[in-house]
């Protein structure tokens, strides 16, 4: 009886205190790790980008109260979780409609403002307002999705280290919250934000326990990638395996697991995206390319109805959206777990990247070249190639512009068209030369990077060997550092081993020391991360920390197979849309704008040659009709200058490219900034570079060919 009272006390006592003691222990765990602190100041720095919207989407909610639907709020809400923004799921929408509401006003006020100016009332332009009013609140609306798409494809490049940090971890110390805070600590934003928020909702008291919050995290990835969910699924159930040897056992099965998963899904994935990118190709470069060659005999055709404004709006502005949107829904659709991982704010070199400094030595480069493509705008004061000596063109003019009934139109003339090729030539060279500039140092730090930590592996297996073998880790750097000789490996265990030998550091110092730690010249998060695993398991023996780092000498060898395979997998769908963009695109482009050329030449000398009376109007062309009747049907002062043309044909291009290289980039490394702005700078050398050539060449042979041969058959 006796002892069943003393067990309900202790029952009572465990009831009432349980959850007070457990509250304390999580919160020990939270306020050592700084995490409250840590992630608001983890948050701010992580997202400068998205300040702005939630600032005006905020100022916006509190001006406009707006009820939402309980379906529109439950999608807005899972938005704005995942992507971390502080703002409600009426503040979004609040600012979707002004978005529509504004662009609309502003939209009617300039037809308006044009009709009472000019008296021109433009159906064609009520019906562009209300496409872009449409795609405005369309594309507001959809911000926190997207948000949330790039938070994704972000964080999920970022699953393999995860789990791999948690598993190297937990296979010395079967701690859970340890395991997560040591992943948070070593992993780069934004997945080691959302590491860090799990002891930030234990903290703040919305779930009880660390394995709480980690499950109702894991739910948030689902339906976006389930092989990451069953991986830490397996690591919890390791938990509760009392035999060593089968937690070790299922802990590496989890690994495994998240590596087949990303390798099948994106199997799937390279398949699947082949058609579409093709289908984009298509319908965004080649068919709108080929669409450019029509226009000069169709605006003639048409009387003027096709205006050089037209061209600009469909070609710069609409085409290029429908480009955009198609190229997002693909890689909307790009499976999480791979990609690149490196976070650009930890790299020594940022502040050289973000500098505006290059942008302002490309203005300057690229000032002039815009400046004399202009130079047909603003010189009105004309010239014959007859000045020049050229007889055979001697009736047509440098510029060309025509005056008919007190309107201007041009300018016609090839050499009008030859200087507006230094329009695009200014645009590509500012984003080239700044892109480059910003990304050459950072670019040549990651390859050197990624060669290291590929020798690297085999480098911490001799290593785990020589502690396996019981050698002190104070003998075991110089030892391997013998070994390796002429390596780039071998540079940094000579360091380490350099600074115990010399100053007497510790393994600990040697590395890690602020002035003279080996790890400075070595800026690889690899690198790091398995020194400080190194550093924590031998101070729990040395048997503990040879088969740590033979592990993840393994774990990489793996994930580099598995990362070649999926490159492999990718590289017809990469290799296929960049020799298309940069090479097939550009040549189609410049030939076109040759026979834009040759078609105003030969309509252009026809025209002269009348009007002078060099022919005369009944002079006949075979099967073809009279010299009278053509220039009746083409009337040159109606049809598109092939200045604009090539305006609107180059810069199509330029932004062509730059919708393509980035989705080229983001469907290969996931989200990767400073592979995008390198990848565009390269590009843009190459592909309006032959687009300069291509139709240079064009330009001057069909426009020479097209006026020996009008002289020709008028003769």
């Amino acid at each position: 009886m006796a002892n069943k009272k003393s067990d309900d006390r202790v029952s009572d006592i465990l009831e009432r205190y349980g959850a007070k003691i457990e509250r304390q222990v999580h919160t020990d765990i939270a306020e050592d790790s700084g995490y409250t602190q840590e992630y608001m100041k983890f948050k701010k720095e992580t997202q400068p980008t998205l300040s702005f919207y939630e600032r005006l989407c905020k100022n916006i909610g509190k001006a406009f109260k707006l009820r939402i639907n309980e379906k529109d709020e439950k999608k807005f809400s899972e938005s704005l979780q995942t992507a971390h923004l502080d703002i409600t799921p009426s503040d979004a929408a609040a600012f979707s409609i002004l978005a529509l509401v504004v662009t609309l006003v502003s939209s009617l006020l300039l037809i308006l403002g044009i009709w009472f100016a000019t008296g021109i009332f433009s159906a064609l332009a009520v019906f562009l307002m209300l496409v872009i009013c449409v795609f405005v609140y369309y594309y507001t609306y959809n911000l926190p999705a997207r948000f949330a798409q790039r938070w994704r494809l972000k964080a999920s490049s970022q699953m393999v280290p995860c789990i791999l940090y948690i598993v190297i971890h937990m296979r010395h110390s079967s701690n859970l919250e340890l395991a997560i805070k040591f992943a948070s600590q070593h992993l780069q934003p934004p997945l080691a934000l959302d590491l860090k928020k799990i002891f930030w909702n234990v903290e703040t008291g919305k779930y009880s326990t660390v394995k709480d919050a980690l499950d109702a995290y894991l739910e948030t990835w689902r339906d976006y990638s389930i092989e990451f969910v069953e991986a830490f699924h397996l690591i919890e159930s390791s938990l509760y395996e009392p035999s060593d040897e089968n937690r070790i056992l299922i802990l590496e099965k989890s690994l495994t697991v998240i590596l087949d998963g990303v390798y099948e899904k994106m199997l799937h994935y390279a398949h699947d995206v082949k058609n579409p990118l093709t289908n984009i190709y298509m319908l965004g470069i080649v068919l709108p390319t080929l669409a450019i060659a029509l226009l000069p005999l169709a605006s003639v055709l048409l009387q003027g109805a096709i205006k050089w404004w037209h061209v600009i709006l469909l070609f710069n502005i609409l085409i290029p959206f429908f480009v955009f949107y198609l190229t997002s829904s693909a890689l909307a659709k790009r499976p999480g777990g791979y990609g690149e991982t490196e976070m650009l704010e930890l790299n020594p070199d940022y502040g050289h990247y973000k500098s505006k400094s290059h942008y302002v030595k490309a203005f300057f480069i690229a000032i002039p070249f815009f400046i004399i493509g202009l130079i047909p705008l603003f010189i009105k004061k004309d010239y014959s190639f007859a000045q020049f000596g050229i007889t055979f063109l001697q009736d047509m003019k440098f510029f060309d512009y025509k005056t008919i009934s007190g309107v201007t139109a041009g300018p016609f003339g090839p050499m009008a068209l030859l200087l507006s090729l230094f329009i695009p030539i200014s645009i590509a060279l500012f984003f080239a030369i700044a892109y480059r500039s910003k990304t050459k140092k950072l670019i040549k730090t990651r390859e050197q990077t990624k060669m290291l930590e590929t020798e690297f592996a085999s480098s911490l297996f001799q290593l785990g060997n020589r502690l396996g073998d019981g050698l002190p880790a104070e003998i075991a750097f110089g030892r391997v550092a013998s070994s390796l000789r002429g390596t780039p490996t071998a540079r940094f265990f000579s360091l380490v081993n350099a600074n115990i030998q010399s100053t007497g550091m510790s393994v600990e110092e040697s590395i890690f020391n602020k002035q003279r730690g080996a790890i400075i010249y070595f800026p690889s998060s690899l690198i790091r991360t398995s020194m400080q695993i190194l550093v924590e398991s031998v101070k729990k023996g040395l048997q503990v920390a040879a088969r740590a780092l033979m592990s993840i000498s393994e774990y990489v060898k793996n994930i580099h197979k598995v990362n070649e395979r999926l490159r492999d997998l990718l590289a017809d769908v990469v290799s296929g849309m960049k020799s298309n963009m940069t090479f097939l695109a550009p040549v189609l482009a410049g030939i076109v704008v040759g026979l834009a050329s040759m078609i105003t030449t030969i309509v252009n000398k026809l025209q002269t040659m009348f009007v002078t009376g060099e022919v005369s109007g009944e002079a006949q062309f075979a099967g073809i009709g009279s010299v009278s009747n053509i220039t009746q049907i083409m009337d040159i002062s109606k049809m598109i200058p092939p200045y604009w043309l090539q305006l609107a044909v180059g810069v199509y291009i330029i932004e062509i490219i730059f919708i393509l290289t980035r989705t080229l980039v983001s469907v290969e490394s996931g989200v990767d900034e400073l592979g995008e702005d390198y990848e565009i700078s390269k590009n843009l050398y190459t592909g309006i570079g032959l687009y300069i050539v291509i139709s240079l060449i064009a330009i001057v042979a069909l426009t020479v060919l097209a006026g020996i041969a009008v002289s020709a058959a008028v003769a």
